[in-house]
């Protein structure tokens, strides 16, 4: 177990970094730059660090992740809201950015206490590449859909053709990501080889094999029940006494949901023949069609982990009546 004088938290931003090392008490503050990542790695090794935490900040905090791994340090990158509610439950209601680093020194004591790691994913130029390039193409995705709505609710005419101009470049932006991704993979051997693996399998496209490529490195490497958290589509309880809530799936990794959604969705209605049949069976149970297509999703991901874990390609048998349940 990670002991608390081990840790030390970072609160990110563009220009600087304000660190917290939990047991000497110690806060400082560097510039979120090569000399003062070089600096910070300097006090971290003179305290004997081990494990450093992070807010995800949207990628301010890439390049200080990995001189901190490239130094030897174990580093996590945690979900904001996650931290604020920790400092919530703890009363501490004041916020600047060095009492956001210990809070986040102190939340991440905790939380490795609780609940160890259990697979360390190394830091992977290529994937972040490539994960990169998926970002994009989803935040165009999004621009597009989004511009395509405005110009379908404008008045016909220049309001309209206004709208549509930047449909055109936005369209034109993501079949060269697409292209992007595609030689991104294709020549990377082992993406390549786990991209042929994957598209064995009916209703599984090219978008959702490089989410599961980019965004799931741990596909394979965890039991079924985790990976569905990870992603975010594990339901959880809502009971209390006598009182029996509705189950909601919440948290996890939302543009690989999203993404895997579309491709259960496409699987469940059409192309794959088991999560087809899956799928109406929980129908004719009286579930709705969302509730029914998430639980096709879990399925397809108990599958694809299967297949990972004993490396082998699509094969219907693979769903057994215990992954059936998943």
């Amino acid at each position: 177990m990670t002991q608390s004088r081990n840790v030390v938290g970072i609160d990110v931003s563009k220009p600087k970094l304000d660190c917290y090392a939990l047991a000497p008490g110690q806060a400082r503050g560097v510039t979120n730059a090569a000399a003062g990542h070089r600096e910070l790695i300097e006090w971290m090794t003179a305290l004997g660090v081990r494990l450093v935490v992070l807010e995800a900040t949207g990628g301010y905090e890439r390049a200080v992740v990995q001189a901190l791994r490239r130094a030897g340090l174990e580093v996590r990158v945690v979900d904001p809201k996650r931290v604020r509610q920790f400092a919530r439950a703890m009363g501490r209601l004041a916020k600047n950015d060095r009492i956001d680093a210990r809070m986040i020194a102190e939340f991440g004591a905790v939380s490795v206490a609780v609940a160890p790691s259990g697979v360390v994913i190394e830091d992977d130029p290529a994937r972040e590449h490539l994960s990169g390039l998926l970002g994009s193409r989803q935040d165009l995705i999004e621009h597009q859909t989004s511009l395509q709505q405005q110009a379908v609710a404008a008045p016909p005419g220049p309001a309209r053709r206004a709208l549509q101009v930047p449909l055109k470049s936005i369209a034109r932006a993501i079949d060269q990501l697409d292209k992007q991704i595609a030689a991104a993979i294709a020549t990377h051997p082992p993406f390549a080889a786990l991209a042929r693996r994957l598209d064995t399998v009916p209703g599984i496209g090219p978008v959702a094999i490089a989410g599961l490529i980019a965004w799931l490195p741990e596909l394979g490497r965890l039991e079924r029940g985790q990976l569905a958290a990870l992603v975010g589509i594990a339901p959880f309880d809502d009971d209390s006494a006598q009182r029996s809530g509705q189950r909601h799936i919440q948290g996890g990794r939302c543009k690989l949901r999203n993404v895997l959604y579309m491709a259960a969705m496409g699987g469940a209605t059409r192309h794959n023949p088991v999560l087809h049949a899956y799928y109406l069976r929980l129908l004719q149970k009286g579930k709705e069609p969302k509730v029914a297509i998430i639980a096709c999703l879990r399925k397809l991901l108990t599958i694809l982990n299967t297949m990972i874990a004993r490396q082998q390609d699509w094969q219907p048998k693979l769903a057994t009546p215990a992954e059936a349940a998943a």
